[in-house]
């Protein structure tokens, strides 16, 4: 852990925080829309995800105010956000379903295993996933704006996939993984507040 600070644990918290405002708004907005159990795994996946950054965010302030070094909550990241996100996804596959059609949902409990690869592929399945089905739900709504919000989500989003594999625990890759996490939360709100708009105009 080279050059952890409390300035970089607190801009860690930011994207957390996009993504709470983004999965509030997508959950008051698709609670009329979505079949009881796709809208409990679109509820679950975005705690998950959110419990795992904010647990990363945690460790890193605890450790740059030498509080101590709780290697857990930073192991903890990967298992819940890859498995949450994909869950995420599930949950959003129900805005193609009728609510007179019943969905089966499945998941499972992340093993306990300690390389990220498997859960870097979650992440990317997940929230891509989530931005293909927004995208779509989105344009059949009329909304031509946020597809490019998602789009540019999307890739920022692949680009975390990258730094994870990639990631050799530097403080300029803890910078750049970071802003680029921040870039990937900080469209998606505006995709999902864009969709927001559409529903409030079209309803």
């Amino acid at each position: 852990m080279q050059g952890i600070t409390v300035w970089m644990a607190i801009v860690d918290f930011i994207p957390v925080v996009l993504f709470f405002i983004a999965a509030v708004i997508l959950q008051r907005d698709l609670y009329d829309k979505l079949v009881k159990g796709a809208y409990s795994l679109l509820a679950a996946g975005s705690i998950m995800v959110l419990v795992g950054g904010f647990f990363k965010a945690l460790w890193k302030a605890l450790y740059a105010l030498n509080v101590c070094d709780y290697v857990l909550l930073d192991h903890s990241f990967f298992p819940m956000q890859g498995p949450g996100f994909l869950i995420f996804f599930a949950g959003l596959l129900g805005l193609f379903y009728t609510k007179d059609k019943n969905v089966k949902a499945y998941s499972a409990a992340p093993l306990v295993f300690t390389g990220t690869l498997p859960f870097i592929v979650m992440q990317i399945l997940g929230l891509g996933g989530a931005h293909v089905s927004l995208t779509i739900f989105s344009i059949k709504n009329g909304n031509k704006k946020a597809p490019y919000y998602l789009a540019v989500a999307f890739v920022a989003m692949f680009a975390m996939g990258y730094l994870g594999a990639k990631f050799d625990n530097s403080s300029n890759m803890h910078w750049i993984a970071q802003l680029t996490n921040i870039v990937s939360m900080g469209a998606f709100l505006l995709g999902t507040i864009s969709i927001h708009k559409t529903l409030v105009k079209n309803a």
